[in-house]
């Protein structure tokens, strides 16, 4: 997470003003690529019951049928598309959400993206990226990827990271707003750290064979990446010295993978410096601005895993081997149980108190849910069980008296190192009983760090808390494992498993901040928290429920978001705000109650009133004035402050709809049935049913769970990369789906509110979320005073075919395989 996240910057969950005492640590990130001019989601408005594929229902044929006919008949190319195995259907709402990677020549197109929304074997929307220009011949093929003067190169990237450093000081608050402020010493000696190193790197290979050699030897742009990303001053340095010798170091071999049912080959790299484990590598295409179309650019895809990022990075294959894209993975700030097992109890601020200023510990039981965790939260299946990998497997489960189970792994993490598996954790015994003091006491600012350890195990045993609680509610409203959960064992319920989330409490990395790092479905989230230097003695980040809430609602929405497969999809701009944001206003809605209050961000951590954030969240526009244009403010570039305005619009939004609807104080829906049928009790609507008898999605009854519904279920359909504007449509198409569009003006008047109605807009987009924004306040004519109630899609009578000639519905007669 952390608040301020930047192009080529430090960032982590908050940064503080100099006037706090103590520094709070900062973790160097890299996040921006290319604005496709020709991107786009596309929402099938004009047909109220969708687009159909004439007697196609498989959601699998209507995606074939529908990319076939709208792209290969322009494109016109062999091999152009696959079909990624992270589609799934949603059993919460029926729709399947089916993800599609372009194919040129077998190579990918690491930006060419399809997603489909499916329902009933009608196409819903869909979001757009594919290349349509002229196709190279095959990737040895010559093409348009001659750069610039390397110097040159070097000096755009080493202003850009001046600018970034300086836009992460403003929206930190360390300027005031708006003010003009000279680039501080600090911040040209980092930048031009950068810009010799870039400038080293390049002269190894000047001379006639420049970059004779490199072009299917994807370590040298590989060392070029590294010298940007990594935050020591040394290696970077020691990359430029000794470049032949690192280039000789590294050793590699092949492993073979699938996109769709097309085979890939990768490259693992290993003695990369700097990094934590072998680099994987593969050639690629991706796409360029070029005027009002995109060309595609020869390039290498790695991931690569550091101490503090998770890096895919997209590099020039040409020399000089241009940085062309980059996303950190790290973002800052119904079986019955098979055996018996003791139900765990922990000392923890219980549910719903977000830190220690709001009130007390108290016993709470393991309140596992029955779907969510059918084996609780202490018991793994042998199988997946990574402690006993090396042991003789004599039982189906392990079952574990510390914090360590199928959705969490949680422990110590003092020194700030990568391993983890056998970090301490404390142990409750056979009767699993987690109660631990936890009474700092006032110390110097030199035993403030032995006094917050001395409290290790209370902290852990919160954050496997906390934790497991956000895993069973998420999976509730539909982040289950089909859509890449974090889960050990997945229970034969699809979606790929061994990626529980390793949780590190008090991290020795820094201070003052959090993070949590989301590669793609099958590899485990890594989720950091810090100690807080604000105050003595030390505050624990881990003791914030809101903190951690934000952390692991990265994981969320970086998991739904373009399919599970992809984690590339929110790195920088817009897209990157809104993870933050989501995680801001996820963790707000948590904690409310229905009382109106209005909520800050991180106060008690920080040691701030007002919290880590520019405002606090609330409807008072005197107390935080943030609409769709605050956007274009200085010190609103970077993610984090991005996030505060799309939170802020959720948290509109979000309060529109319980004044229509109500509140519920729990927000977790009803325990499962002894059938695994949920009950609606007083959450749900009674259950209704469609023409065919099926029962319909179960609607939460109130506006808080509802909201949190929309979110999640927008996360879903919106497109890779989506823009604010892309995000508001998924989430009141969602309601579409849901509850037939009843809430639909009330959604856009709320967003209009805020700035975000029909006609708002952004001209000069760039990659780092620049640009010029208008607000917009008009809402479709449907929903002013004086106009009527938009009439809903008829349902189909059973047994009666369609009437394929109706103006509502297009006739599409060319669903073929």
């Amino acid at each position: 997470m952390r608040l301020l996240s930047t192009t080529l910057a430090f960032a982590g969950l908050a940064t503080f003003a100099a006037a706090h005492s103590g520094s709070a640590s900062r973790r160097k990130t890299l996040g921006f690529g290319p604005v496709h001019p020709t991107a786009q989601l596309q929402q099938m408005n004009q047909w109220p019951i969708g687009l159909r594929i004439q007697n196609v229902q498989d959601p699998y044929e209507v995606a074939r049928a529908f990319v076939v006919y709208l792209y290969m008949e322009q494109l016109g190319y062999e091999n152009t598309f696959a079909i990624r195995s992270d589609s799934y259907t949603d059993k919460t709402t029926g729709v399947s959400h089916m993800y599609v990677r372009q194919l040129i020549n077998g190579v990918e197109v690491v930006d060419g993206d399809i997603n489909i929304n499916i329902k009933d074997g009608r196409v819903l929307s869909f979001g757009d990226s594919f290349y349509r220009g002229e196709a190279p011949t095959d990737f040895n093929a010559s093409m348009d990827d001659t750069p610039g003067p390397h110097a040159e190169y070097c000096q755009i990237l080493e202003n850009e990271l001046q600018t970034r450093l300086l836009a992460s000081e403003q929206a930190n608050g360390q300027v005031q707003l708006g003010s003009s402020f000279a680039v501080p010493p600090e911040h040209e000696a980092i930048a031009h750290l950068y810009h010799s190193n870039c400038e080293s790197l390049g002269a190894q290979l000047v001379g006639p064979d420049a970059g004779a050699g490199t072009f299917f030897d994807p370590r040298h742009a590989l060392l070029q990446f590294m010298v940007a990303a990594t935050p020591k001053k040394e290696v970077a340095q020691d990359i430029a010295d000794r470049y032949d010798e690192h280039i000789a170091n590294m050793n590699s071999w092949f492993e073979h993978g699938l996109v769709g049912a097309v085979d890939v080959q990768m490259e693992v790299i290993d003695n990369v410096p700097d990094t934590v484990n072998p680099v994987k590598a593969k050639p690629v295409y991706i796409q360029l601005p070029d005027g009002d179309k995109t060309k595609l650019v020869h390039a290498w895809r790695y991931e690569v895993e550091m101490e503090d990022n998770w890096y895919e990075a997209v590099v020039s294959v040409q020399y000089p081997h241009r940085i062309l894209s980059v996303v950190d993975w790290a973002s800052d700030s119904p079986l019955a149980p098979s055996h018996s097992a003791p139900v765990a109890t922990y000392n923890v601020f219980k549910w719903g108190i977000n830190d220690p200023s709001e009130g007390n510990r108290s016993i709470a039981k393991e309140n596992f849910d029955s779907l969510a965790s059918p084996l609780g939260w202490h018991v793994i299946p042998v199988a997946n069980d990574p402690l006993s990998a090396n042991v003789r497997k004599t039982s189906t489960y392990s079952n574990y008296t510390t914090t360590f189970g199928n959705n969490v792994f949680a422990h110590e993490n003092w020194e700030g190192q990568s391993s983890w598996l056998h970090n301490y954790r404390p142990d409750g015994g056979k009767g699993l009983e987690f109660d631990y003091t936890y009474d700092p006491k006032p110390t110097n600012r030199t035993d403030s760090l032995d006094e917050a350890k001395k409290y290790i195990n209370a902290t852990v045993t919160q954050l496997f808390y906390t934790t497991n609680l956000i895993h069973d509610l998420y999976y509730r409203y539909g982040f289950d494992e089909v859509s890449g959960n974090f889960q050990q064992h997945n229970f034969g319920r699809g979606g790929k498993e061994n990626d529980a989330v390793i949780a590190n409490a008090q991290d020795g990395s820094g201070f003052n901040n959090a993070n949590f790092m989301t590669p793609p479905d099958g590899q485990n989230g890594r989720c950091r928290m810090y100690l807080w230097n604000t105050a003595s003695p030390y505050r624990d980040g881990d003791l914030e429920a809101g903190i951690v809430i934000h952390e692991l609602s990265h994981g969320l929405s970086t998991r739904l978001t373009g399919g599970p497969a992809n984690s590339g999809c929110l790195g920088w701009g817009e897209s990157g705000g809104m993870g933050e944001g989501w995680g801001d206003f996820l963790a707000t809605t948590i904690r409310s109650n229905s009382t109106y209050s209005d909520f800050p961000m991180g106060a008690w951590a920080a040691n701030q009133v007002g919290g880590i954030r520019n405002f606090p969240y609330s409807l008072n526009e005197t107390i935080n004035p943030s609409t769709y244009k605050t956007l274009d403010k200085g010190g609103y570039w970077g993610v984090h402050a991005i996030g505060e305005v799309w939170a802020q619009i959720l948290w509109v939004v979000g309060q529109r709809l319980i004044a229509k609807h109500g509140f519920v104080e729990d927000l977790f829906p009803p325990a499962p049935l002894a059938d695994g049928s949920v009950p609606p009790g007083d959450f749900y609507r009674p259950v209704e049913f469609d023409a065919f008898g099926a029962p319909k999605p179960l609607v939460p009854k109130h506006g808080n769970s509802l909201i949190v519904q929309l979110v999640l279920n927008g996360m879903k359909l919106q497109s890779c990369r989506p823009s604010f504007f892309d995000a508001r449509d998924a989430i009141i198409q969602a309601d579409e789906i849901l509850t037939g569009g009843e809430n639909y003006c009330d959604l856009w008047l709320a967003f209009a509110e805020k700035g975000l109605g029909q006609d708002a807009k952004v001209e000069g987009r760039t990659p780092w979320g620049g640009g010029i924004r208008t607000n917009g306040f008009t809402v479709p004519k449907t929903c002013t005073p004086d106009a009527p109630e938009p009439v809903p899609s008829p349902e189909p009578t059973p047994g009666e075919p369609d009437d394929d000639d109706d103006d509502d519905e297009p006739d599409w007669p060319w669903a073929r395989q």
